[in-house]
């Protein structure tokens, strides 16, 4: 230790700038240390910040997403009712400007329609989603409300009878009571009844032929006497 003492009694003199810069480093030292701690809360604030914006996007998608479904329901309520085709039956005109405004409206928010919220991730994306399904919700109310203002009355007298007789025979097709034979004929006549007057769409006429295949398959009764 003698050495350093004699150092200190020597040049006693260096500790007064030295002090002074040491002191220099240790503030700029906490100085830094204070940035870098400001820095990783910021950064901290910024991370918790955006992970709440893509939670409140994913929730604004989940939302577009069940509208969405809302509408494609109210949709789906007339393929699957044919009746209900027959009392609207400009629902599937598409020589009406308003029904092919719909249908277009349709296949866009079902193109741009996501597999799951989290597909979505820019602010564009979820707005191009947004006006999608609003547009097409929009457009459906204004179709099914034309829809049930007009009903029949672009029809003639006549083919508004052979409406009324399709939806007859309709009944007779979903009629539990009627024979197999019965209610293939009611819709085999049902169908020709339509013909040129109401385009069924693919998915209300597989529902229908599964619904009455189905009836006549339980009407049947197995043969007894076989073998």
């Amino acid at each position: 230790m003698e050495p350093f003492f004699d150092f200190v009694g020597h040049f006693w003199w260096l500790i007064f700038p030295l002090s002074g810069l040491f002191g220099g480093w240790a503030r700029s030292w906490s100085r830094a240390s204070e940035r870098r701690h400001r820095r990783r809360v910021e950064l901290y604030k910024l991370r918790n910040q955006a992970a709440k914006v893509e939670q409140a996007s994913q929730a604004q998608v989940r939302q577009l997403m069940d509208s969405h479904d809302a509408v494609n329901r109210r949709w789906l309520d007339y393929e699957l009712d044919v009746g209900k085709l027959i009392d609207f039956p400009v629902m599937t005109d598409v020589r009406e400007p308003l029904t092919v405004g719909f249908l277009r409206a349709k296949r866009l928010a079902d193109g741009l329609r996501p597999e799951a919220p989290g597909d979505i991730t820019t602010a564009a994306r979820l707005a191009e989603y947004r006006e999608a399904v609003t547009s097409y919700e929009l457009a459906f109310d204004v179709a099914e409300r034309e829809a049930r203002r007009i009903k029949d009355s672009n029809f003639t007298g006549p083919e508004r009878e052979r409406l009324a007789t399709a939806r007859k025979l309709l009944r007779i097709a979903s009629d539990a009571a009627a024979t197999p034979a019965e209610r293939q004929t009611a819709y085999k006549r049902a169908r020709r009844e339509l013909d040129g007057l109401i385009v069924l769409p693919d998915a209300t006429l597989a529902a229908l032929e599964e619904k009455i295949a189905s009836m006549i398959d339980a009407g049947k009764t197995p043969d007894l006497h076989h073998g």
